[in-house]
């Protein structure tokens, strides 16, 4: 059986913490897959096309890593790809009691989905998302926060 994971978010844009809990994490899965979550109710910053192309350039040389688009649940999107564990990075105990939540909602609705957690390294603790693109907006240098070659438009 294939140990396939899929780590799910919006990845808008994709951080150094976003690349690094997915590369300390290909020992332990033959495929990983990067989703990218459509939620109609939330405008993304960035196009998801671009999101997309930056993933792809950030793993190409990984072929065990694949990027991917859903909308719903995580949960039906596991089981529509074959997936038996979602892949999750927590910085903060905070994130830690909001992904425990999550992930025993999803173990209720998927008994054969596990959700796998890593802690982010010390590095990339204070990295997310929300603040690059708060960063980037005001004219900053997001450039540090970013895995190498993304360029923003």
């Amino acid at each position: 059986m294939i140990r396939r994971a899929v780590f799910p978010g919006s990845f808008d844009p994709i951080t150094r913490g976003h690349e690094n809990i997915i590369l300390r994490s290909l020992p332990l899965f033959d495929e990983i897959i990067i989703a990218i979550g459509i939620n109609m109710e939330k405008k993304s910053f960035f196009e998801l096309s671009d999101r997309i192309k930056w993933i792809e350039q950030v793993f190409a040389a990984y072929p065990q890593v694949r990027v991917d688009s859903f909308t719903g649940l995580t949960v039906d999107y596991c089981k529509k790809m074959d997936a038996t564990f979602i892949l999750r990075g927590l910085r903060t105990a905070a994130d830690f009691e909001f992904e425990r939540t999550i992930g025993q909602i999803n173990k209720k609705l998927n008994s054969g989905l596990e959700t796998i957690f890593l802690l982010t390294t010390p590095d990339f603790t204070s990295i997310n998302s929300s603040i690059v693109r708060d960063v980037y907006k005001h004219g900053g240098d997001v450039s540090i926060f970013i895995p190498e070659g993304i360029k923003l438009p």
